[in-house]
């Protein structure tokens, strides 16, 4: 492997925007210095002047080839990974599942066999737990030996992966002895699949329906159990996708109150909305996912959360499924639409966009989108920054390209981008993985198989 040299950008990470060059040897950055200082010889030079250096992105939560509602996720590990390369990300932390009736250990199995050899970048694994019992309690400690620090489990989907509050309070108390992380859906699944009754039985069955029948106050009444359930248990918690800012509010008090509660929101709250959930002819079927989009009003305590802390982590929560074979299995029925939107290719650059629309800072950018999920999940600062020892997953990025995101230009394996048409200013250039180009003057150079499995450790913000 190459000594790389990159020369003369603008290195932003979560704490510093320095105007320094980089260099890495082997897999790692070895050194940080200002330019003219030093006198470092590289075999590959990479001129970053007019460009940002910053860390690779870290996608905390995504769903490659996730059975759903009868399919499959449309993104392979392989086609997910190479998508993710080309957006910026250069680690996944993707979701396994216990089947039902099976252990652990067995479904970490079955998601290793999945991405193992296939990977573009790298990749790490949350474990969803389906089935609380006295066996998958104990089977906590054992994943946590292998790496896997992070368990989710949901008060939504019935009969799906549905647990129950003593269910959740077991897991919760097990993690508070063993230093697990717990991952909570957050919505009230029961008294959800009462109202999809109700309004099927009305004849209200169009795609917008999805998002009324999975009211804010069910997912900000789930929240505040989840948290109290921790609270009890004496363990933190962190809240996937939060949506609401209802639930947001639930979130905020309990961290005024200094409880070790974190949150995550997606893309796709802070930039779309039920107007495209409304959208005719069956095309708000491409927005259903879980939890749903909320009215355009909710974005602002989106964006302020981000902004306070409140939130800390923005991920793609990336389950794609086609439009035409998969989410049209759900005409006539909205319940029947496989719940899940692409994005693992459009978060980075979205973020910018917040950035040039005056949301975000730079630091705080990267703090969401890499430092703070590399910290949440035990990655750091292997992971989520540019320094010495670190990995040397770095994106070379252009803060004046402009680009329009569309499907037709896209690298995910699905047939629709959420984001059609829209126009954004911020482009990737050149992607390192572990210090191995990926993604290379408008081109993919990667390969299958040279994304690694990452252990990680526990929660760093305990």
């Amino acid at each position: 492997m190459a000594r790389t040299l990159i020369t003369g950008g603008l290195v932003v990470t979560a704490s510093d925007e320095l105007h320094v060059d980089v260099l890495v040897d082997e897999s790692q950055v070895v050194a940080l210095a200002t330019p003219g200082s030093h006198g470092w010889t590289a075999d590959r030079v990479i001129d970053a002047r007019g460009k940002y250096v910053i860390p690779g992105g870290v996608d905390g939560h995504t769903h490659m080839e996730m059975p759903f509602g009868g399919t499959l996720s449309a993104d392979t590990f392989e086609t997910g990974t190479r998508a993710a390369a080309w957006g910026g990300t250069t680690t996944i932390v993707d979701f396994a599942i216990q089947p039902k009736g099976g252990s652990l250990r067995e479904g970490l199995d079955a998601w290793h066999e999945k991405a193992d050899g296939t990977c573009a970048i790298d990749y790490g694994f949350h474990m969803i737990m389906s089935d609380v019992n006295e066996s998958s309690l104990k089977q906590m400690d054992r994943l946590i030996e292998a790496g896997v620090t992070s368990f989710k489990l949901f008060t939504a989907y019935p009969g799906v992966f549905y647990s129950d509050d003593g269910q959740i309070l077991r897991a919760m108390q097990r993690a508070g002895d063993n230093g697990g992380l717990i991952m909570m859906h957050a919505e009230n699944g029961i008294a959800i699949d009462v109202l999809v009754e109700q309004a099927l039985a009305r004849g209200e069955r169009d795609p917008r329906y999805h998002g009324e029948v999975r009211k804010a106050l069910l997912e900000a009444e789930a929240t505040h159990r989840v948290i109290r359930l921790s609270q009890v248990a004496g363990s933190p918690v962190y809240v996937v996708h939060v949506s609401a800012r209802e639930a947001l509010a639930e979130l905020t008090r309990a961290r005024d109150e200094g409880l070790p509660v974190f949150g995550e929101t997606c893309p796709q709250y802070l930039f779309l909305s039920t107007d495209n959930l409304a959208e005719p002819d069956f095309e708000g079927a491409k927005y259903v996912c879980s939890t749903p989009l909320r009215p355009k009003e909710h974005q602002a305590a989106l964006w302020r959360g981000l902004r306070t802390d409140d939130l800390q982590v923005v991920s793609t929560d990336h389950c794609p499924f086609c439009f035409k074979g998969q989410k049209d299995m759900g005409i006539g029925d909205f319940s029947k639409i496989p719940n899940g939107m692409p994005g693992v290719e459009n978060r980075m650059d979205l973020l910018h966009q917040a950035v040039v629309d005056g949301h975000l800072s730079r630091r705080r950018w990267i703090e969401i989108a890499c430092a703070a999920p590399a910290r949440m999940f035990g990655l750091y600062p292997r992971k989520g920054t540019i320094a010495p020892g670190s990995d040397a997953d770095i994106v070379v990025y252009d803060p004046e390209a402009e680009q329009t995101i569309s499907a037709a230009t896209h690298h995910m394996n699905v047939d629709y981008s959420a984001y059609e048409g829209r126009r954004i200013t911020g482009r990737v250039e050149t992607v390192l993985s572990r210090g191995v180009p990926v993604i290379e003057g408008g081109a993919y150079v990667g390969r299958a198989g040279h994304g690694a499995y990452v252990p990680r450790g526990l929660c760093q913000y305990l």
